[in-house]
């Protein structure tokens, strides 16, 4: 969770003081009030916070009058008065009989609610002239080490943090404005012809599990190395931020529309190392033959065909290492607001860090605010958000190695926060590794390397090229396990022309 912005400078003369905006009267008077009648407190303490409070002392009280309540206790000058005999302030204002003296206008309860929204907006303008004046301070240096773009991030990154404070918080809807938006999604299913509520992922078994990727959904997308996750989640960018050109193009505004623009964290791969599969999947030219310039001209005729129409692709990529979840979350509104983007990803979650609050060795808690930063982001920006996992090492341990809840990396609260956990699993990636010595080329039939050897192969014939995505949970739907092809070579997965063989059986 990010700082709370300093709505005080910390420092300022007294000539400072008179020119900040503030209202102490109105602070005393919703004191006062609340102090009389403890039940405001539900109205208020949902938006206003201590630290908005201009009086520091008053911060305090309110902060008191809030924990008093919630361990169900009567806040009144009697019972927070042990709380404040020592305090320095209050002395200064008389002592603790200055609790009572604030009940004395008993009139302030009918404008509380009046007197807290006040409070609250100063608040807000004290922040922004905090902001202001750093910028200025900061534009006013002209010494060697000064990064005018860093300044200007910067100061982005504070006035997100004033629009984020000053953003609706616990936005009440009646059961017909719930309703009405239920609608809509349905109405967006039907029109999409393919039975998607949400955002497409490109492939059609996958959206008929899960009905496409839903608004404010937390997505775990989970796998041991090799699986392939990566690729899935790239696959899924692709095909979604294409579906938004070819939506746009047709005339279909961007809130009817199956397709997003996708902002991308890429925090273990570069940039250029994600471009070049999303051109090996669209070109047919293997990854590894572009990397190594193994590619004829007529090769490079089709990447540099793959590329232009790639141009306008509405898919952004962060490739920033190190980064924070505030630091993400930052990047992401900004994205929203600047790109319009609609889904995000992020890959991986472990390689995110925390506030740092947690201490820094208990990795659990961090892992466990990370992923309810993100739970949190996708509500927040009313967009998917999927989230790429790893998974523990016991899974190797099992004889059947298909992952399950359990297996989740490092925290119990990846599967609590997450509303979808995906596991890419392919088999042939385990086969692959118990392939026996080849017999020799006189061997009989009936060799026992012979005989292992045809059993490997026949083995490896059934599941080459197939990988299963399994719904592990679904707040929206049943879990299962859906078949898909898996071409390694172009790192595309793609819907399995034939699934008559395979049973899988969905869960409740």
């Amino acid at each position: 969770m990010a700082q709370p912005i300093p709505l005080k400078p910390a420092t300022g003369g007294a000539a400072d003081t008179p020119q900040l905006p503030h209202n102490i009267e109105a602070e005393a008077a919703l004191l006062g009030a609340m102090l009389i009648d403890n039940r405001i407190c539900e109205d208020v303490q949902i938006k206003l916070k201590p630290e908005h409070f201009f009086e520091p002392l008053h911060g305090r009280i309110y902060e008191q009058i809030l924990r008093t309540v919630d361990r169900n206790m009567i806040a009144n000058p009697v019972t927070l008065r042990p709380l404040f005999e020592q305090d320095e302030a209050m002395k200064a204002m008389g002592g603790p009989a200055y609790l009572a003296q604030l009940t004395g206008a008993g009139a302030a309860l009918i404008g509380a609610r009046d007197f807290a929204t006040q409070i609250y907006d100063l608040a807000l303008l004290r922040a922004l002239i905090g902001v202001g004046r750093e910028m200025v301070e900061g534009a006013m240096d002209t010494s060697v080490e000064v990064d005018p773009k860093s300044q200007i991030e910067q100061a982005e990154v504070a006035l997100y943090k004033v629009a984020e404070e000053g953003g609706e918080q616990g936005s009440m809807k009646s059961f017909t404005q719930a309703a009405t938006a239920a609608v809509k999604i349905a109405e967006r299913a039907l029109n999409s012809g393919g039975h998607v509520s949400g955002i497409t992922t490109g492939l059609d078994s996958l959206n008929a599990k899960m009905g496409g990727l839903h608004r404010s959904d937390l997505i775990i997308l989970a796998g041991r190395p090799g699986m392939g996750k990566t690729s899935l989640v790239t696959n899924i960018a692709f095909n979604a931020a294409q579906r938004r050109v070819r939506d746009e193009a047709d005339g279909i505004p961007r809130e009817k529309s199956i397709g997003a623009g996708v902002a991308f964290f890429s925090l273990e791969m570069s940039a250029d190392q994600l471009a070049t599969r999303i051109l090996a999947e669209q070109s047919g030219i293997s990854g590894e033959n572009l990397r190594m310039g193994k590619i004829s001209q007529q090769d490079f005729r089709h990447l540099a065909r793959a590329a232009q129409a790639l141009e306008t692709l509405p898919l952004y990529i962060d490739d920033t290492p190190g980064l924070t979840i505030a630091a993400l979350r930052t990047r992401a509104r900004r994205l929203k607001r600047q790109k319009g983007i609609d889904l995000i990803i992020v890959d991986y979650l472990q390689l995110l860090s925390g506030s740092g609050r947690s201490g820094e060795s208990n990795r659990v808690q961090e892992i466990s605010e990370i992923s309810r930063g993100l739970k949190q982001l996708a509500k927040e920006l009313d967009c998917p958000v999927i989230a790429l996992s790893q998974l523990s090492r016991q899974v190797e341990a099992r004889e059947n190695k298909r992952p399950i809840l359990s297996d989740l990396r490092e925290s119990g609260s990846i599967e609590q926060d997450a509303d979808i956990v995906l596991f890419v699993y392919r088999e042939e990636y385990y086969v692959n590794f118990q392939k026996p010595t080849e017999p020799a080329p006189d061997a009989g039939e009936l060799d026992p390397q012979v005989i292992a050897f045809q059993d490997w192969m026949r083995a490896m014939d059934k599941v080459h090229g197939i990988a299963e995505v399994v719904v592990a949970k679904q707040r929206h739907g049943s879990t299962g396990t859906v078949p898909l092809k898996f071409d390694a070579k172009i790192t595309r997965f793609s819907d399995l022309a034939d699934a008559s063989g395979y049973r899988f059986d969905d869960g409740e």
